[in-house]
């Protein structure tokens, strides 16, 4: 059996599933970071499919690269959170890796969901 990546963006601010959100996901080859897919979530704040399907998960490091600063509306100013990286690794390539995002125009958390 092998394993998936997905993800899940909850706007803490509104209290809603952060729809319309870009995200990108990257895997390095020692310190060579490739571009491997953009995504948006959908209406549940979830990618229609997994981020890195069954198919093409391998053992390595990653990160996801979120554009909160574009899902939360640009103005003159800077915006304080623009884009979150989260880098992490995948060790068993039959597992299911979740990353959820909490965020606001000020913070954010992650873990490791199931």
């Amino acid at each position: 059996m092998a394993g998936f990546l997905t993800t899940h963006v909850l706007d803490t601010a509104s209290g809603l599933p952060a729809a319309g959100m870009k995200v990108d996901l990257y895997r390095f080859d020692d310190d060579v970071r490739e571009h491997v897919v953009t995504m948006v979530t959908n209406d549940d704040g979830r990618t229609d499919t997994p981020i890195l399907p069954a198919p093409d998960f391998a053992v390595g490091r990653y990160e996801l690269l979120f554009q909160v600063g574009d899902y939360f509306g640009r103005s003159e100013a800077p915006a304080f959170l623009d884009e979150i990286p989260i880098r992490f690794g995948i060790n068993d390539p039959t597992s299911h890796y979740h990353v959820p995002l909490l965020v606001s125009p000020f913070s954010f958390s992650t873990y490791r969901g199931s």
